[in-house]
């Protein structure tokens, strides 16, 4: 474990199984110092238990430095199911998890995430008070997908703005790679924008009602990366930028929902070498956990919740700036920003 590539200091690593329920979940915490670690929680059928400890290390730590960034008093974290969503599911298995999260005595708190949904919290929650992203007395869904998408539309401005030097979008082309809950809301507030759209999806049939909806273009997942556009918004998994893409962009702008959408280190360089601005993911993103944050405060207030998500594009504005001026990348300047929050011992901590 402490020699694993993706291992960075995690305070915790858990791993559960129940087996009458088929249970077999992962959860990492990444860093509390500024709170109990929150989020989402993913349930997807790795190929392998390795392939599963990979990606809930880099996930959880995406959290520390989103939740930082995003200025919450929540530290990372994040849990996986290995699963099928869409056969494996069954309210045992969640009330198993529920019972998981409970046993950590609220040093993490789930939410929903690629493959659970509000209902699957709602199961969750029979076992522990340590799940967001329910649905609120008034009736009000607490999907935070919405909001997930309106952090990555106000981030996805900033970014045209110094990428582009344009301060609408009329007119300009996004390639929106992944149309499921979040991608489909970001692109239906980039076509109101005036945007030109390009979307694709493994999911043909989501693709093609959405493309019908919107009047947007369509690509076979293959083929997105290369398409003739300004912007391209990554918004299904991770890891899908690595060096053999970053040469097949056209785009002058990378900006979306997906986490963790840099495969190396090395992505983020060549892509700076190109000559494309990156939004960093975890900054782009902070809509969701912003809301889900804001869902265990007693004084929920959705207009304050919106203003903070709004922010995201003036944080990214600081982020490009700054690393224009010091000759950095942005994920760069992210970093160290998000650490001066984080991390106690950094000099800038306290």
């Amino acid at each position: 474990m402490f020699d694993h590539p993706d291992f960075d200091h995690h305070e915790q690593v858990v791993y559960g199984c129940d087996e009458a329920s088929g249970l077999k979940a992962i959860i990492a915490i990444h860093n509390t110092h500024l709170g109990p670690a929150l989020g989402g929680l993913r349930i997807f059928p790795y190929a392998s238990d390795g392939e599963a400890l990979s990606d809930v290390l880099r996930l959880s730590r995406g959290m520390t430095y989103k939740s930082a960034l995003a200025g919450l008093p929540l530290g990372g974290g994040k849990a996986v199911i290995i699963a099928d969503p869409r056969r494996d599911k069954t309210p045992e298995l969640l009330r198993a998890m529920g019972r998981l999260v409970e046993r950590l005595g609220g040093r993490y708190i789930t939410a929903e995430d690629s493959g659970s949904s509000e209902t699957d919290m709602q199961w969750i929650a029979e076992e522990t008070a340590y799940v967001t992203g329910l649905r609120r007395s008034a009736g009000e869904s607490g999907d935070p997908s919405p909001f997930t998408a309106l952090g990555v539309f106000h981030g996805l401005r900033a970014a045209v703005r110094h990428g582009l030097g344009r301060d609408d979008l009329e007119g300009v082309r996004v390639a929106v790679q992944g149309v499921g809950s979040v991608g489909a809301h970001l692109a239906r507030s980039l076509e109101k924008a005036g945007a030109k759209l390009v979307i694709s999806d493994i999911d043909a049939s989501a693709v093609a009602r959405l493309a019908e909806e919107l009047g947007a273009a369509t690509l076979p997942p293959g083929e997105i990366l290369d398409a003739e556009v300004d912007v391209f918004a990554p918004c299904a998994l991770g890891g899908a930028i690595d060096e053999a893409a970053c040469r097949r962009l056209k785009a002058r702008v990378v900006a979306g929902a997906a986490n963790n959408q840099l495969a190396t280190p090395a992505a983020g360089e060549a892509l700076h070498r190109r000559g494309i601005l990156y939004a960093p993911d975890y900054v782009a993103n902070a809509g969701g956990v912003i809301e889900v944050a804001w869902q265990r405060r007693s004084d929920y207030d959705r207009q304050a919740v919106l203003a903070q998500v709004e922010r995201i594009g003036a944080t990214l504005e600081t982020i490009f700036a700054r690393a224009k001026r010091e000759g950095k990348r942005p994920e760069q300047v992210a970093d160290r920003l998000a650490e001066e929050r984080f991390r106690p011992d950094h000099p800038r901590a306290a």
